[in-house]
């Protein structure tokens, strides 16, 4: 009974449905991701390195050969119920270069304080023609402080990948529909009302912020989308 109620948390945590509506303040961010995670996911293959890895939450979307997850060794958080393979430094990746065919990193570039020497280090250690597939927010709150450095356009990110031999395959601005709005009204009551007890952050969430979620997805519907406001830059690259 307890571990299937821990699967149901993970799930609806990161690849939430319509009960997630309910129970998950990040409804649009984490299905944003999830869905558009899911999408580049049959793009990698071979031996793959997840940078920031925590409790891979996506891992089981990629058919690869191999998939290591790696962490930086000190930082804003508790590691103990992550599933960490490889411990680093926050400057040199352990790994020879070439050492993968793919490298993902999920929500960690805006936490890197050293963001040029981050990429060349996933630069190297890619093979040849070896993808990149990161996700970085574009307009989020500030969190896990003080680990918490930057943001990124779609202009910004392009260039700061190509300047370090990545080049962009494709690239997707995820929710930018109304979903944002609701997103960012929710995380605003959440982050003045949350406490540390569990269950008053559950009846915060089904009964003061599910509504506003639920406004959100009707009116994303109906309303047009508009590319210049939007959560998350989702991107595939490529060494050249």
């Amino acid at each position: 009974m307890i571990q299937s109620l821990k699967r149901l948390r993970n799930k609806q945590e990161f690849n939430p449905d319509a009960l997630g509506v309910f129970i998950n303040p990040f409804y649009f961010a984490r299905k944003g991701l999830y869905d558009n995670i899911s999408i580049y996911a049959s793009e990698i293959s071979g031996d793959l390195l997840d940078v920031g890895c925590g409790r891979k939450p996506y891992r089981h979307l990629f058919n690869v050969k191999s998939y290591v997850g790696m962490d930086i060794e000190q930082s804003g958080h508790d590691h103990r119920y992550e599933q960490i393979d490889v411990f680093y430094d926050g400057k040199i990746f352990p790994f020879a270069d070439g050492s993968f065919d793919a490298v993902l990193t999920n929500q960690v570039f805006e936490h890197v304080f050293n963001p040029g020497q981050f990429l060349d280090e996933i630069a190297r250690v890619l093979k040849p023609g070896g993808k990149l597939l990161i996700s970085v927010p574009f307009v989020w709150d500030e969190h896990e402080q003080p680990y918490d450095f930057a943001r990124y356009s779609s202009f910004g990110l392009t260039h700061v990948l190509a300047q370090r031999g990545l080049e962009v395959v494709s690239f997707t601005k995820s929710v930018n529909h109304f979903g944002v709005i609701a997103q960012l009204t929710v995380l605003f009551f959440y982050k003045k009302l949350v406490t540390k007890k569990r269950f008053f952050n559950f009846l915060l969430t089904v009964f003061i912020l599910s509504p506003i979620t639920i406004v959100g997805v009707l009116l994303s519907r109906i309303l047009p989308a508009n590319s210049d406001l939007y959560l998350d830059n989702v991107v595939l690259a490529k060494k050249t």
